[in-house]
């Protein structure tokens, strides 16, 4: 199983846009686990994600992550993330992921 993880200032906000993504995960069948995580936990947790998506709010640490993991972090981006695009943004992580 993937886990896809989400990092955003508190975790309020990406925690709405986890259970949007989970209902569209479940509806396409596909094994992952999507996590949200606030930005002061997120660097405890990294080695346990697959791929790791920022909120656009922090997309200015995306060095930091990128510098702790070899796995693939990406911005959300702004659109998808105030829309609350989940089936976007999973396409997005399953394409970092080569699935």
């Amino acid at each position: 199983m993937k886990t896809i993880m989400l990092c955003c200032n508190a975790g309020m906000s990406t925690s709405l846009l986890v259970q949007k993504m989970q209902k569209e995960a479940a509806g396409r069948g596909l094994e992952v686990t999507i996590v949200a995580r606030p930005m002061n936990e997120a660097m405890d947790h990294i080695g346990d994600a697959d791929v790791v998506l920022l909120g656009p709010q922090i997309g200015y640490a995306k060095g930091d992550y990128e510098k702790a993991t070899d796995k693939p972090v990406a911005v959300i981006p702004m659109a998808d993330y105030g829309r609350m695009n989940a089936s976007k943004i999973i396409d997005t992580a399953l394409e970092l992921m080569g699935k």
